[in-house]
């Protein structure tokens, strides 16, 4: 099983900086660049745009709620239509950009509590599909795989969407799919287990889950992130043990 790794990038703003963006990207395969609504700006947009086709990194559109004091993390009561308008606003805010540098926009992942939400909330979900399918151009989206990966890809396939199913290196999983919320005792991985889950995913597509069970994923993309040096030694290993597979 080959999966791409995929890290959020482009989160700086102005003089304040998030992640190490330089460093990363030499180890991925795509980037989910801030739109400007939890974070980014148009220099930095552009400075991660040009460091990804340096190195050859498919791009993708990393649309938030309109938070950017909350870094995109809270939750908003928005409509499906004005949900739809905000997502096709930051799409094609990065799809301008990209096309400036001569790059082209290939998938959306949401951030934060919209990611979150829209993998707890059908109705979400749809306006986020619905969004993605109804922009202009062709373009992918990206979504947490979970044991209703069949029934989303069901959904996507009626609006012509394509998928790409997520997984995640470093947190631990509910039987269901969804992510072990942060503020329970292992819900995030040290780096052994985070290993060991990264191999289990690799050559078996499956996760062992809080409870103990085996959940096939199938993944197409493992999400990892580079916010320190640690994190870019690891991204650096996980890319071998793909490598290696």
């Amino acid at each position: 099983m080959t999966m791409k790794l995929n890290c959020d990038l482009g989160e700086s703003f102005g003089m304040w900086k998030m992640g190490l963006d330089e460093q990363v990207m030499p180890h991925i395969d795509m980037a989910n660049i801030a739109c400007g609504f939890h974070a980014g700006d148009a220099d930095v947009m552009a400075n991660t745009l040009a460091l990804a086709k340096q190195h050859n990194v498919t791009v993708g559109a990393h649309p938030s709620y309109p938070d950017k004091q909350g870094f995109g993390r809270r939750s908003m009561a928005m409509s499906a239509q004005e949900l739809i308008n905000c997502l096709h606003y930051q799409i094609a805010a990065i799809d301008g950009m990209a096309a400036v540098h001569g790059l082209t926009l290939n998938y959306v992942k949401p951030h934060g509590a919209l990611y979150n939400d829209m993998m707890r909330d059908e109705r979400i979900l749809e306006s986020v599909m619905r969004a993605v399918a109804s922009y202009p151009k062709s373009l992918k989206l990206m979504i947490l795989a979970t044991n209703q990966a069949d029934k989303h890809k069901e959904h996507a396939s009626a609006l012509n969407l394509e998928l790409i199913l997520e997984a995640f290196a470093d947190r631990q999983y509910t039987d269901e799919g969804t992510l072990v919320p942060r503020n329970l005792a292992g819900s995030v991985h040290d780096k052994p287990a985070l290993i060991a889950q990264v191999k289990q995913l690799i050559k078996h597509g499956t996760v062992t889950t809080r409870s103990g069970q085996q959940l096939t994923l199938n993944a197409d993309s493992l999400c990892v992130h580079g916010d320190n040096e640690a994190g870019i030694a690891l991204i650096q290993e996980i890319k071998t043990l793909c490598q290696q597979a």
